[in-house]
């Protein structure tokens, strides 16, 4: 994936991003099913694999689809401080998080996520912290999980604002909606690329084959990603 390791050169891939709609198309089934799970949990979990461009505006597009306005991010939460604002209109400023090159931050999310507070239109939560060296990926998982609901407001109906955490694609969890990229991956702080669908230049299509809730993206591309030397970077977050 493309990589830049200097905090200039983020802020111009940040600049340089285009927050653009996607032609989603949500079937009929797969929008009852996703606002089943809204009103009932508050949630609508979002399965991601790292490093893609699009992720960031395929969360956008879902938050303007079900009118969602709150957010939770697979980010270290000492990330917030920053975030919070960046997102009030400052300069982002560095932080050795900000680097990690697994590809969950990206130019694309800080980008979105600048033009939905400026709108207005956005709560934000990170709920990944550091872990203990004798975790389990389960251990992991259940502090995020009790982040995200320590955050969320203490009922589905009690708030317009509902959480979309962009969650991790390597664990699948109940009502979670996974993105399908096609064949290929991008791995963790190297490049791989996927292989174009036969119709690339088609809609992101939200369905629900077999009692999954799936989101097809027809063609996804390489995101731009802060990462330096791993030296430099802060002990893993485990992520």
């Amino acid at each position: 994936m493309p990589c830049i390791t200097s905090l200039d050169a983020l802020h111009k891939a940040v600049s340089e991003f285009a927050v653009t709609d996607l032609d989603l198309v949500i079937e009929p089934p797969a929008l009852a099913a996703a606002r089943r799970s809204l009103d009932s949990s508050g949630l609508l979990l979002l399965g991601e694999m790292h490093g893609v461009r699009e992720n960031p505006l395929l969360i956008r597009a879902l938050m303007k689809a079900f009118v969602i306005t709150s957010l939770a991010l697979e980010w270290p939460d000492d990330l917030a401080p920053v975030i919070q604002q960046f997102l009030a209109g400052e300069r982002l400023a560095d932080h050795p998080w900000l680097w990690g090159g697994d590809g969950r931050i990206t130019a694309g999310h800080l980008a979105v996520l600048a033009e939905l507070a400026a709108a207005g239109a956005l709560r934000l939560t990170l709920f990944d912290g550091v872990v203990g060296a004798d975790w389990s990926w389960s251990q992991r998982d259940e502090a995020m999980a009790r982040r995200i609901l320590a955050a969320s407001p203490p009922g589905p109906s009690s708030s317009a604002s509902r959480w979309v955490p962009a969650w991790p694609s390597s664990g699948r969890a109940s009502g979670e909606t996974r993105i399908s990229y096609g064949d290929g991956f991008f791995w963790n702080f190297e490049p791989c690329q996927f292989a174009r669908r036969t119709d690339s230049q088609g809609p992101v299509r939200l369905y629900q084959p077999d009692g999954d809730l799936v989101l097809e993206l027809p063609l996804a591309t390489e995101a731009v990603v802060p990462q330096r030397p791993r030296a430099e970077t802060p002990p893993d977050y485990g992520g």
